[in-house]
């Protein structure tokens, strides 16, 4: 919840009460409405499992085999406690305990039976005073068993209900699926930023006001319902359009050498943080006559339509008030252009066609760029993707830029902290950064089109 930006009165677990549930699990025994059973894991799962040869077996019998239960004298799987109640889609008997010999990453060894989430559910929000249950549909099964469970028990019942689950295109939302993500290595981990858990987008870096925006529009409904990622990008981009303060930086560098500096030429110019609205602040950028541009703004042959640099088109650079012309192409023997030697001209003495962002001085840095993880709008579609999901991930949905540049005025941010990089985007300092260098993810290209005339 803290990804959502609210921060929990407490925050509880379902082992901070074994030893209630369990008494509950003696008492429930007692009444006659629960009963330890042997049949095999395999015997009792499906839709219409075989009745249970020991639901009537005595009281005193089932309370002394619960107890055994609990001191270790079964194997797993040899014994279930189960809950003599029917569950909405017919199922009879849910269980209540099962045996398990793993040590609790709470509890340790305390315990060798564990309660299930249809015992467990009700009676710790119970116990907790839980006003409202709220769970995805897929839960409207387990209602009945809710209500019926706290009432058997005489405890406070609170009201379960239950709305669809909110599906993303282009993604995978089942914990199951993205496990198989994970071990399959295509993607790192639960929080890789090409996924849509919680965790994923802090990590990419968007801001808990842009998910609850985005639920706020969508609301809560029963209907099941499918949105395309777009929606929830532009309320990532809503937030961030008013929050993220700017810095320029260079995704792929071009070197810049400007022949004709004076030897007054400016150390550091005036960079506001919000240029919509300088009142908001500004921060220093370094200026020196050695800078990089990227490499798409300059072409040797461009069409009418480019208005960047070319070798008979000038370009301005942000904020230091200077345009430059080429004067001569450097090139590596792979005939790469690896330098542009210019002459500079004020401003007031040259228009341009276009301003362009540019570094000095800059700290190098690693960006990471991401584009969707699946082809396909539904990749757990079989008419869609016949090969399932794992055959429609795009292996090309991230890109590492290594050596990219920006402005020393992100130094030091903290991890997840958002920057608006000039015409780049937004982007967000990633957990992997060091002292020695920055990591960069991008968050989401900025509204207008990315590939830039």
């Amino acid at each position: 919840m803290f990804v959502t930006g609210y921060t929990p009165w407490k925050v509880t677990h379902a082992s901070d009460n074994f030893q209630q549930l369990y008494e509950w699990g003696v008492k429930l025994i007692r009444i006659g409405l629960a009963y330890v059973c042997h049949q095999k894991p395999g015997d009792i799962k499906g839709k219409n499992p075989p009745p249970s040869p020991w639901r009537d077996r005595p009281v005193e019998e089932s309370l002394r085999l619960f107890e055994d239960m609990k001191n270790g004298k079964f194997e797993e799987g040899e014994a279930t406690m189960r809950m003599k109640t029917t569950l909405e889609d017919g199922k009879m008997d849910p269980v209540a305990y099962r045996i398990k010999y793993v040590p609790h990453h709470r509890t340790g060894d305390e315990w060798c039976i564990y309660p299930t989430y249809d015992y467990t559910h009700c009676l710790c929000d119970s116990i907790e005073h839980i006003t409202h249950s709220l769970c995805t549909k897929e839960f409207q099964a387990r209602r009945s068993s809710y209500y019926w469970l706290c009432n058997a028990l005489d405890v406070y019942c609170p009201v379960q209900w239950e709305f669809a689950r909110l599906n993303l295109h282009y993604a995978v939302v089942s914990k199951r699926k993205i496990a198989k993500l994970i071990n399959e290595n295509l993607v790192r981990d639960w929080d890789d930023p090409r996924l849509f858990t919680l965790t994923a987008l802090r990590r990419r870096g968007f801001p808990p006001e842009a998910i609850n925006l985005f639920c706020a529009k969508v609301g809560v409904t029963m209907a099941q319902t499918v949105l395309d990622p777009i929606m929830l990008e532009a309320c990532v981009r809503d937030v961030l359009n008013a929050k993220a303060k700017r810095a320029m930086a260079i995704l792929e560098p071009l070197k810049i050498t400007i022949v004709d500096a004076s030897a007054d030429f400016p150390k550091e110019v005036t960079v506001p943080d919000y240029p919509a609205d300088e009142s908001r602040g500004s921060h220093q950028v370094a200026a020196a006559p050695v800078l990089y541009i990227e490499q798409s703004d300059f072409q040797e042959v461009a069409d009418k339509n480019f208005k960047r640099l070319t070798l008979t088109q000038p370009m301005g650079l942000k904020y230091i008030g200077l345009v430059i012309s080429v004067k001569e192409v450097v090139k590596n023997d792979d005939g790469k252009v690896v330098e542009l030697l210019v002459e500079s001209h004020l401003a007031s003495e040259l228009k341009p066609k276009a301003y362009v962002q540019w570094v000095a001085e800059p700290l190098v840095c690693e960006v990471r760029l991401y584009e969707k993880l699946f082809h396909h709008k539904n990749p757990e579609d079989p008419s869609e993707v016949p090969g399932g999901f794992l055959s429609d991930v795009n292996k090309n949905s991230l890109t590492i830029l290594e050596n990219a540049m920006v402005d020393q005025s992100v130094a030091g941010a903290s991890t997840y902290t958002c920057f608006q990089f000039e015409r780049n985007g937004f982007f967000s300092v990633d957990p992997d950064t060091t002292a020695e260098k920055m990591v960069f993810n991008r968050t989401v290209t900025l509204r207008e089109n990315k590939t830039k005339s």
